[in-house]
């Protein structure tokens, strides 16, 4: 008989939908906060702002028709661009329309850097660094497994973007400054959806671009010198994505990225390439320290496939359970929880007339726990990825990577690279969890946990030993 499936904390939605000043305080500190028990059960909802008409979609066809986006109706919500812009500049990520398309089409030859067999060698070669760290500690000791996730998702990124690893006093400093920075963006989002932007507090906005700037100025140490030789003329000494940024062309005008939207361009790729599989697999090993059963097939998958031997990039497909395990977790974490558009124009929407310059909010968080889609919504269950009742849901309300032509271009990278990691991790590592110590889930930027992933690593004697 298969023990009973576990079910992680999330935050108890409120039973009525708050007033719009409860909603207001609620959500600077995390949307999810905002949510009510209705929220996760509903098609269609909407909230109307003194600055902003929002509507909440969680139909799949409603989903489908905001991202798929074929008449160009839900260009990115210019209240996230703006709040991000610091950060990431006029990147891939905040534009919208002909600017994003041209910025497209010139970074598109990049990521044949990123293809699977040319990035594999990297991924292993920062998971074994990531293994050596571990390796360091005492043996039982407690961790905080989203530090190390960011800090081994990160030297990935970073060595596929400039040949180089990432050190640990670097990866610190990057994991402090968007921890700051995505814990600003809701405080600065919010006044400018109530119609009242001078409700900012000036401390807050500096307090973002400071933290801003800490990651920026790490990234335009390590482009300028490198942009500097190119554009002397010198030949690349290195084939990597930065190399292709280099060498990309605007497909109208033929010129290439200036310095600051190059940075821009590497800001937003190393960023988006990190911190959305640091955060799932954080939460992939939350899941698996509380769920023993689970960890233990992991574990006897990976040793039966692998042995002793090193991994290999054909392995991966042979690791179904490894790879449900995460696709499970971005199912009940997705990075994105929230995806905001906004319409150009009025268009009906479930018999209500949506106006032009409305927020539409696709959100992966609720249509992932959707009481009306999901067997068991709420509970970790891997062995759902090959079950006739979840085949459905996969198809019409599965979408952690987003969907249409904005699907985020790192799919398939993020999967190899979390089935890895946590084969490896699993491979070398019994994880246990902390007594007494549950995640608490905040939306932000990202879905991350406000008090930390804290578990117990027993090392393993031998990568084959049986058993948990």
């Amino acid at each position: 008989m298969n023990p009973t499936p576990f079910c992680p904390a999330y935050p108890t939605p409120r039973r009525h939908k708050a007033s719009g000043l409860l909603m207001f305080f609620s959500a600077r500190r995390s949307w999810l906060d905002a949510l009510y028990e209705r929220s996760y059960r509903m098609q269609m909802g909407e909230v109307h702002l003194p600055g902003l008409d929002l509507y909440m979609v969680n139909e799949p066809a409603l989903v489908r028709q905001v991202l798929q986006n074929a008449d160009g109706n839900f260009p990115k919500s210019a209240l996230l661009g703006e709040a991000l812009q610091p950060l990431l500049g006029d990147s891939i990520f905040t534009t919208n329309g002909a600017q994003w398309q041209r910025q497209r089409e010139m970074m598109d030859p990049a990521f044949a850097q990123a293809r699977l067999n040319v990035a594999f060698p990297v991924m292993r070669e920062a998971t074994d660094a990531m293994l050596a760290r571990l390796a360091a500690l005492p043996d039982g000791a407690e961790h905080d497994l989203e530090v190390e996730m960011t800090h081994v998702t990160a030297d990935i990124i970073f060595r596929t973007i400039f040949s180089s690893p990432m050190t640990g006093p670097d990866a610190h400093r990057v994991f402090d400054a968007f921890s700051r920075f995505q814990a600003l963006v809701p405080r600065l989002m919010l006044p400018s959806l109530y119609g009242k932007r001078w409700l900012r507090w000036p401390w807050d906005a500096w307090r973002s671009r400071r933290a801003a700037r800490e990651i920026r100025g790490l990234l335009e140490t390590l482009v300028r010198p490198r942009y500097e030789a190119h554009r002397a003329g010198c030949p690349a000494t290195r084939q990597d994505i930065l190399a292709s940024f280099l060498d990309a062309r605007d497909p109208d005008s033929g010129e290439p990225f200036s310095f600051d939207a190059l940075v821009d361009q590497v800001a937003m790729l190393f960023l988006a390439g990190h911190e959305t599989s640091a955060s799932a697999l954080t939460w992939a090993t939350h899941l698996l320290a509380r769920a023993p059963d689970v960890q233990a097939r992991v574990h006897a998958e990976v040793t039966a496939q692998l042995g002793a031997r090193p991994p290999e990039l054909g392995d991966m497909k042979a690791l179904p359970l490894t790879r449900n395990v995460f696709r499970e977790t971005l199912r009940l974490f997705p990075p994105v929880g929230f995806m905001a558009r906004q319409t150009t124009h009025g268009c009906p929407m479930r018999k209500k007339q949506v106006p032009a310059g409305a927020t539409v909010v696709v959100a992966p968080w609720l249509i992932h726990r959707h009481r009306d889609l999901w067997p068991e919504p709420d509970a970790f269950n891997p062995d759902r990825y090959d079950s006739d009742a979840s085949r459905e849901a996969l198809k019409q309300a599965y979408l952690p990577f987003g969907m249409g032509p904005r699907v985020c271009m790192g799919a398939a990278f993020a999967l190899q690279e979390a089935t890895l990691i946590l084969a490896q991790l699993v491979r070398h590592h019994r994880l246990e969890a902390v007594p007494g110590h549950v995640p608490q889930p905040v939306g932000r930027l990202t879905i991350r946990s406000a008090n930390g992933v804290r578990l117990r690593l027993f090392q393993r004697k031998d990568p084959v030993e049986a058993g948990a």
